[in-house]
């Protein structure tokens, strides 16, 4: 644990100490030493987008201050048969996730639902005309509300892709979620608290950028708290998908598939919504509403994992090596 321990101290420490210094100036509109090319809105983004390669810089600097090495990273997959199906699962699920999620919020909430999607187009244009668009970009729009069909299969199209496109930042996160922290924790905990435990910390890391208004926005009765607690409760439901993942393929890997997967496809529903949700209801997954059908499928992977591990078949991958024991020198 003394390792875990370390990991979590050096990720925390670069990472609040950068949004808080770096970010929050960002947001503020405060930074001094952003050019005049690029836009706020542009180097706010970039600066978020950094922070998710800071888990994989606290891996390398446990592993390096410990020396521990690198052994047992968890990237190499078992072999394609078994692993292949997984990959699967974490490439196309979260999308299937996504979709289910809002089908189920519309249902509840029918008189949201713009199958046209005239109010996300026209919200669009207004944007569009705020920011100075040409008048040929205010033509695209009129042609997007002509075939909302077309628009729909490309943003799916986008979405099938977005694993890949993602593939660097996302695993910058989860080689040190999935890939060190929750193998490490499972050598002193059984598999539930430490999934649960995994996803808490995980939300807990979170909550510089959720205070800025990250997945839940601002404004709402409970802010910051409200959203830090409703993101420390998703990163729960995500860790279990993810870890199981991972866990099936033994590889990092599948686990920043399907974070990119989420993170290509998680507002692909709110373009039907005609008032554009509540992150904390739905049509998001972040909601407890859109977020059912991952609750559920998070549900069943838990109760296959303890099932595992009850019978002794459960085998979470080996990260790095015991504490105590440090890289040989030859």
């Amino acid at each position: 644990m003394k390792r875990a321990l370390i990991f979590l101290a050096i990720t925390f420490g670069i990472t609040y100490a950068y949004e808080f210094l770096v970010v929050y100036p960002l947001a503020a509109g405060t930074a001094p030493y952003i050019s005049d090319l690029v836009s706020p809105t542009l180097a706010y983004m970039g600066a978020v987008a950094l922070v998710m390669l800071f888990p994989a810089l606290g891996v390398v600097l446990t592993r390096v201050v410990t020396r521990e090495g690198f052994k047992n990273c968890v990237l190499k997959p078992t072999p394609p048969r078994q692993s292949l199906p997984w990959f699967a699962v974490a490439w196309f699920g979260p999308i299937l996730l996504v979709l289910a999620g809002g089908a189920v919020y519309y249902l509840l909430f029918p008189g949201d639902f713009d199958p046209a999607l005239i109010s996300f187009v026209e919200a669009q244009r207004a944007a569009a005309m705020a920011n100075g668009a040409d008048p040929a970009t205010l033509a695209a729009f009129n042609e997007a509300a002509a075939a909302p069909l077309a628009m729909v299969v490309s943003l799916l199209g986008a979405c099938a892709i977005a694993p890949a496109l993602n593939i660097v930042t996302t695993f910058g996160e989860e080689w040190g979620w999935r890939g060190y922290l929750m193998p490490k924790l499972a050598t002193r905990l059984s598999i539930v608290p430490t999934l649960v435990v995994t996803g808490v910390i995980w939300g807990l890391w979170h909550a510089p950028i959720v205070a800025l208004g990250h997945n839940y926005g601002t404004g709402y009765p409970t802010e910051p708290w409200g959203g830090v607690l409703a993101m420390c409760a998703w990163c729960v439901a995500l860790a279990v998908f993810l870890g199981y993942v991972t866990i099936r393929t033994r590889s990092t890997f599948a686990a920043a598939i399907g974070h990119g997967a989420l993170n290509g496809s998680v507002n692909l529903v709110t373009i039907c919504s005609i008032s554009g949700g509540s992150p904390f209801v739905g049509p998001l997954c972040t909601g407890i509403v859109g977020g059912l059908p991952l609750l559920a499928v998070a549900a069943l992977m838990l109760r296959d994992l303890r099932r595992r591990e009850k019978a002794g078949t459960l085998h979470v991958p080996e990260a790095g090596l015991p504490d105590g024991v440090r890289k040989e020198h030859r």
